[in-house]
Parts: C-alpha cells; structure tokens; sequence
C-alpha cells in the first residue's frame, strides 16, 4: 500500500529549504577558510612582483650578483634568492658600526631590517644601472624639450632629480611641485610696408613663385598669360601665352631650367626658358588645375585639380606616375617635401590628406577644419606646417600630422599662406586683409588691408597668392585689382615705436 505524500505550496518547500540549509552551516558561521599554501604563495607572488617589481631587486642585487649560483639553490619563479637564506650587510643601519680593522661579530654583521635612512644610503651607493641611466637621460632631455617651448620647469635642482632617480628607480612626480604652465611671449617682428605696386596685367593675378636664383619671378593671371618680373627693378621681362583660360599654378625648378605651369583649362605645361615655348604637356585631369608643386629633390611634378584629385607626374617622361584619389571634392592647394610624408594636398571637402609617395596612398587625413582648406604652407626649418580655412589657421606637426594651435581671428576665405625662417606667418584673405603672425606663439603682429589700385572697384581687393623672396626680405603678393604688391621690413621700427601688444590667455590652445 502506497503512502500519499503530503502536497505543500512552493513556498513552504523553499522555506523548509532554507532553514536545512541554515541548520546545516550554523556551526561554521563566519569561520575563515582554510589556507591554501600553493595558492597563497602564488598570490603574494604577483602582488610582490606588480606593488614592488621596480625596486625588488635593491636590497638583495648586489649579493646575488656576486654570488655564483648553485644549482641546488631554491630560486623562485621571479629569479631572485627567496631573502631569508639571502645575508647581507647594509651600512649604516646598526647603531654601532665597527671601527676600521674591528672584527665584526655575530651582533653586529646581519641586520635583517634595516633602517629607512639605511637603505636610502645604500640605494645611493650602489652603481647606476643602464636602464637608470637612459631613464634619466630621457627625463633630462624632455625636461630641455619643456624648457625650450616655453612648458612648465622643474623647480628641482638638476641633482636632486639625479638623486630621486638614483634612490627609487623612478621619480614620484606627486613630489616635485611645478609651475603653472605659461604662454611663451611672442618674438617681436618689426612690421612691413608696402613699397612698391606692379601693374601689367588684364586680369586677376592668381599666382606667383621665385626662381631659385632670386633674380626674377613669376606670376599667372586670369588674362591667361604668365609674365615674368625683374626683382629688383619690379620691370617687365617677359610674357608667355599658350594657356587659354585662368592661369592658376606656377613654379619654377631649381633642378632645370623649366618653369611649369597649369590652369583652369585642364591644362599642364612645361615651358623651357632657354627657348621661351612649352615642350612638354602632361594630360589626364578633368577639371581645372588649381594648384602645383614640384618635388624637392626627385623630378616629379604633383598637380591638383576640380576633379578632386591629385596626380603625380614623371618630369621626363609626362608619364601619369599615380593618381591620388581620396578627397571628395575640389583638391585646392598640393605641396610636396623631400621627407615624409612627401604630399601634403588640402581640399574643399574639409581635409588635409598627407600622402606615402610611393604607395600613392593615404598616410593620415586630418579632420579638424570645418570649413574648405583653400592653403597649406611648410615651415622651411621646422618639421611642421600649417593649414589654412575660413574657420581657422592650424599649425601641425609632422609625420602624423599631430595638431600643435589655432591661429585664430583672420575671419575671412583664406586663399594664401606664406611663412619664413624668422618665423613670420602672412595669411592672405579674400577680402583684401592681410595677417601677419608670430609662429611659435599664434600672436597676430600686424594686420593689413592695402588699398586697389585707382580706377579699381573696392570689391576687387582680395589677395589670392603671396610668397616671400629667397632672401625673405621682400614679401610679394598676387591681388584682384591685377596688381602685383611687393611688401618689405619697415627699417625706423623698433620694439619701442611698435611694442608687443600682448595679453596672455590662459586656455589660449585649443583642441580643435
């Protein structure tokens, strides 16, 4: 006969549970559990080795190195001798050192915990090892790095960061106290001047460059001829036609003596000036040519284009070497150098593109501008340059194109930028303006709107191209009233009749 078992609600099941449960590990409530040797060995092993690797070996390096090791001796899993078979002598730790010549005894030789004062002294004596000694090298190098870009200085003595250095291996920054970091003040520039107006052509001059030889230069204009200028003298030297539209890009080769040029009819062209004709045409883009560059040191020509690309050009051979294609809209300015990244382009679609010349790709593409970068200039000492748009003038650093600083207040269409190892920025702008900028801190030094030419609209004041001469003491712009305007140092200003009118601001540099 089969006994019927008593049916209870869920919750009197889990209750009866939970109180069996209860009965059953009352007795061992809130014991510890029992140790286990291996794994607690093993612990105390990794927190050692993460709380207390970089000075670990202090106490106990110089024995272990002077003592040859037997096979038999236990050594732990981190390579060193477990520290209670280690015995060692630590100067200066015992209140009794012996004299000179005096034996030592059992009271005096070992001390197995030895004073704080103790093992300063002999971290100090023990030799530097090498991988101290590149950290300190480093750390004095960053330290000139600051000290030289104007950052926060240590208030440190140069030997007592020796000594920190030396004592625990690494230095604890929570203990040197450092200045609030500082704006660099601006180097004073003496201000320029206009001197001299060239007129000549029909239309808007739209680009200018120098011949290597300082002697002459060159400009391309709206009235599709190039005409080349005496430099010192500012007189006519001679007229080249072929292009049939706008003459937007001119360079001369300091490799050869060609001068190369492009415009808004598709068109790229070599001119030979020991015959003064076009010998070499390089055909491919599809829209107008907005910009070249020559390269430094190999014989290629970069051209950008309407056509949103930038396109590679063997000199000789007019062969297309690569197209780089990336950008999305109008590629408006191209600059090549012989290091890397060798082509710097930027774009109407926002971007700076830096290039690997020899894959034809895209090394990095800065995002920062939000406007169309119409401008990119190199700094002719420094491995820098900087980018212009109607939001901003930025400065960044090469290879990776790191951003260094705004370079705010020119609010205008930027067309042109021109720097020279003084390290004076010109910013030239749609409206007529002119900027003129310290480098290194961003401070605008002087500001220009020069006036059109009689007879001119004062709507045509704009400046589409400036360049400065080879002995960066003339600076030489293209403008819409189709004036050629050649700017130099005004020679009576000195800091006092033009001071720095400078106003640090603390949260001067942007991130964007």
């Amino acid at each position: 006969m089969t006994e019927e078992v008593q049916k209870h609600s869920v919750h009197t099941l889990l209750f009866r549970s939970l109180k069996r449960t209860h009965d059953m590990f009352v007795s061992d409530h809130a014991k510890p559990v029992s140790l286990d040797e291996k794994s607690h060995k093993l612990k105390m092993l990794a927190k050692l080795r993460t709380e207390y690797g970089p000075v670990l070996h202090m106490p106990v390096l110089k024995e272990v190195r002077g003592k040859a090791l037997n096979p038999s001796d236990p050594i732990d899993s981190s390579g060193y001798l477990p520290a209670d078979d280690a015995e060692y002598l630590i100067t200066g730790t015992h209140p009794y050192p012996p004299a000179p010549g005096v034996a030592l005894t059992a009271d005096t030789q070992l001390q197995k915990m030895p004073s704080e004062a103790g093992v300063q002294s002999m971290a100090l004596a023990l030799p530097p090892s090498q991988a101290r000694q590149d950290a300190v090298r480093t750390a004095a190098s960053v330290g000139d790095i600051h000290r030289h870009a104007g950052g926060a200085e240590r208030s440190q003595p140069p030997q007592h960061t020796l000594a920190l250095m030396e004592a625990g291996g690494m230095k604890n920054t929570a203990l040197v106290p450092r200045k609030a970091p500082t704006m660099p003040k601006p180097q004073w520039h003496p201000p320029w001047k206009l001197y001299r107006v060239i007129s000549g052509h029909l239309g808007w001059v739209r680009s200018i460059a120098v011949e290597p030889g300082n002697q002459w230069f060159v400009t391309g204009s709206a009235d599709r001829t190039i005409k080349i200028w005496d430099l010192a003298s500012g007189k006519l030297k001679l007229s080249l036609t072929g292009h049939i539209s706008t003459v937007r890009g001119v360079a001369v080769s300091s490799r050869s003596p060609y001068l190369f040029s492009c415009g808004e009819d598709k068109q790229v062209k070599c001119w030979d000036l020991e015959y003064n004709k076009v010998i070499r045409h390089y055909h491919g883009h599809l829209s107008a040519v907005y910009d070249l560059d020559l390269h430094p040191t190999i014989d290629v020509l970069v051209t950008c284009s309407r056509d949103a690309t930038a396109r590679v050009w063997d000199i000789r051979t007019k062969a297309n070497v690569h197209t780089l294609t990336g950008h999305t809209n109008t590629v408006a300015t191209v600059k090549c150098q012989n290091s890397e990244p060798q082509i710097i382009t930027g774009s109407h679609d926002t971007t700076i593109r830096l290039w690997d010349l020899i894959a034809g790709k895209t090394r990095a593409t800065l995002t920062n501008h939000k406007k169309s970068v119409r401008a990119v200039v190199l700094h002719p000492r420094q491995y820098t340059f900087a980018s212009g748009s109607p939001d901003n003038i930025k400065q960044w650093k090469f290879p990776d194109g790191n951003f260094i600083q705004n370079l705010s207040g020119h609010n205008a269409i930027i067309n042109t930028l021109a720097v020279n190892s003084d390290g004076v920025l010109v910013s030239g702008a749609d409206n007529g303006t002119i900027h003129l900028w310290d480098w290194r801190t961003g401070y605008n030094f002087q500001r220009i709107h020069a006036v059109v030419q009689p007879g001119s609209l004062d709507s045509e004041s704009g400046i589409f191209s400036c360049v400065f001469d080879h002995s960066e003491s003339r600076l030489i712009t293209a403008e819409a009233d189709k004036t050629i305007k050649v700017y130099k140092e005004d020679d009576t200003a000195t800091e006092e009749t033009h001071p720095v009118n400078w106003k640090p601001e603390i949260i001067k540099r942007k991130r964007f």
